[in-house]
């Protein structure tokens, strides 16, 4: 499900009385405010002061609703501390079941609350300021998509051109590291066979662009790649890209070719 839709489906979650817990936690090691895990003190003291609030309404089943859900929230922060982005945000709630968790690349600002419905006034601005989006690499050899939302990875693949048997094929394993690759080379000493081969391999993937676009509902869509490659792929879509960027990032680890493309 693509986050646009899940974002849809939370707007349509209400319960009859308050039972939603919605947390937005700035867990970003770049920002000064962050040092020494200040994270954990601005979770205890946001969920502290709703326990504090509920028990002063002296609603016992209200509260111990609440105190469920801080317990599960909590667990799982501490649980993936070590995998932190910039923030973390978290909808909660018992019945009906609601379990909704966004470890997000973009800057969040901290608030709790309890309400009767997801709070998600600032998720739908992050999603508006960070979209979801397809970048595409294409290279002599490869083209390598990765599929985006709020400036993070939520999926990727590759597809190898062997341009000796004329045929590609998407590669089995998802690579969310360091990338192989089969190599950058300049086409200009290419015969023309071999041009209109890697043409005829962009006019492809172009096709399966075009698609993985409609299925993932992308609002956006970058071209990465030197000059020649990307002006060719490019070429091949049916809606023009938002932007190309003429850097060979083919062998680049994800988070840093987003680096390059959205936070420039």
């Amino acid at each position: 499900m693509t986050l646009s839709k899940e974002l849809q489906k939370l707007k349509e979650y209400k319960c009859d009385s308050r039972c939603v817990l919605s947390v937005y936690l700035n867990t970003n090691p770049a920002d000064p405010e962050q040092q020494n895990g200040a994270w954990r003190i601005h979770l205890k003291t946001g969920l502290k002061r709703l326990h504090e609030y509920l028990e002063a309404s002296n609603d016992e089943k209200e509260l111990k609703a609440y105190k469920k859900l801080r317990d599960k929230v909590m667990k799982e922060i501490e649980t993936n501390q070590n995998d932190f982005n910039k923030g973390v945000v978290i909808f909660a709630a018992e019945d009906p079941e609601l379990w909704s968790v966004h470890y997000v690349q973009v800057q969040v600002k901290n608030s709790f609350h309890w309400e009767d419905h997801p709070v998600l006034e600032e998720m739908e601005y992050m999603l508006k300021a960070y979209p979801e989006a397809g970048i595409v690499l294409p290279s002599f050899g490869e083209v390598r998509i990765l599929d985006t939302a709020m400036g993070f990875i939520t999926g990727e693949r590759s597809y190898a051109f062997d341009s000796g048997l004329d045929v590609w094929k998407e590669n089995d394993s998802v690579k969310s590291s360091l990338q192989t690759g089969t190599g950058e080379g300049n086409s200009d000493g290419l015969d023309q066979r071999l041009k209109e081969n890697l043409q005829r391999f962009y006019k492809e993937m172009g096709v399966i662009v075009e698609r993985i676009r409609k299925e993932r509902d992308w609002k956006e869509l970058y071209v990465v790649g030197e000059a020649e490659h990307a002006n060719s792929f490019a070429k091949t879509l049916r809606t023009k890209p938002n932007n190309s960027i003429y850097k060979n990032l083919i062998n680049v680890q994800a988070d840093k070719v987003l680096h390059q493309v959205f936070e420039k």
